[in-house]
Formats: C-alpha cells, sequence, structure tokens
C-alpha cells in the first residue's frame, strides 16, 4: 500500500523519464508541477547516482512555464539581474533574500483573501454591479429588481405603514 504522506522520492533516469516511487509509475514534469501546488514534498534524485537534483528538475518546469507562451511570470529584466548576480560577492546572500521576498508575497496575498474573502474579485464584481444598479435606479427611475420578501420583511413593512398611516391620521384631526 503507497503512503500518501511525508516526502516523496522520483527517480530521474539517463532516458529523462521521472519515476514515483509512491505510486510506482512514470510522471511527467507537469505531474511535477501540480505536486508543487498542491504542497507535495518530494525530492528528485539521480537514479544512477543517487545524487538530489530537486533544483535542477524544478527549474526546468520554470523554463517549461515560461515557454509555453501566455502570461509570463518573470520579466526580462530580472532575469539579466537574477543572472548578473551569479559570481558576485552578494549571491550567497540572494537565496535568503528572495524566499523571504516570496514568503512576504504569499503571507500579504492571504491577508487579502482574509480580508476580502476568497472569491474578491467576484465579491468586487457584485458590489460593483449593485452600485451600477442603484444608480440606474437613482437616474433613470426604474425599480430595483431584488431578491423576493420574506414574511418577516412584509411584517416589518406594514407595522412601518400602519404607523405612518396613525401620525397621517393624527396629523388631519
Amino acid at each position: 500500500m503507497a503512503k500518501t504522506s511525508g516526502k516523496v522520492t522520483i527517480k530521474k533516469y539517463a532516458n529523462r523519464r521521472l519515476y514515483d516511487t509512491e505510486s510506482s509509475t512514470y510522471i511527467t514534469l507537469d505531474r511535477l508541477a501540480q505536486m508543487v501546488r498542491d504542497g507535495r514534498e518530494f525530492e528528485v534524485v539521480d537514479a544512477k547516482t543517487g545524487d538530489d537534483i530537486t533544483r535542477q528538475v524544478l527549474t526546468q518546469i520554470i523554463v517549461d512555464e515560461e515557454a509555453r507562451g501566455g502570461t509570463t511570470m518573470l520579466p526580462i529584466n530580472f532575469l539579466k539581474q537574477l543572472i548578473g548576480l551569479y559570481g558576485n560577492s552578494m549571491q550567497n546572500f540572494v537565496p535568503q533574500y528572495l524566499e523571504a521576498a516570496m514568503d512576504a508575497f504569499q503571507r500579504n496575498q492571504s491577508a487579502v483573501k482574509d480580508a476580502f474573502g476568497a472569491n474578491v474579485f467576484a465579491d468586487l464584481a457584485k458590489r460593483n454591479m449593485a452600485m451600477f444598479e442603484d444608480a440606474a435606479q437613482a437616474f433613470g427611475g426604474k425599480p430595483k429588481v431584488g431578491p423576493k420578501s420574506t414574511s418577516s420583511d412584509m411584517d416589518q413593512l406594514k407595522a412601518e405603514l400602519a404607523a405612518l398611516q396613525a401620525k397621517v391620521d393624527k396629523l388631519s384631526r
């Protein structure tokens, strides 16, 4: 029976095939990318030497993602600056800095999700539509179509109407 937690070992063979030792199947770089997105821990080792080649394989996933076209994430200027730092006296500090920057980015992303909910853009779109409908009603005089009233809403409106009627009756005497 395959285990489902802990670090998975992926073996990379000379023919560039990747073998998942947990599921006993060959997998693709796309599957490894999905494992990263799912938060799955894994290491990639060279099947012949046993060397850890996780960094090289993750870099290959990034290269493939960037080559697919469409939306890219790594600006050319950033890539040039990163390459320029190799061999620089600051090279030893860059990994910790980049890791801290990504951690801060993820914390900020989580804070935004917590503040606005998971569907922040959907919520913003709903709010904008409600504002546009209110503005259209105000300028066009068209009644706003909303959700059906509940019986408690009706009871409250009836009570308010009765109170207003009583005031009008009192003033007309």
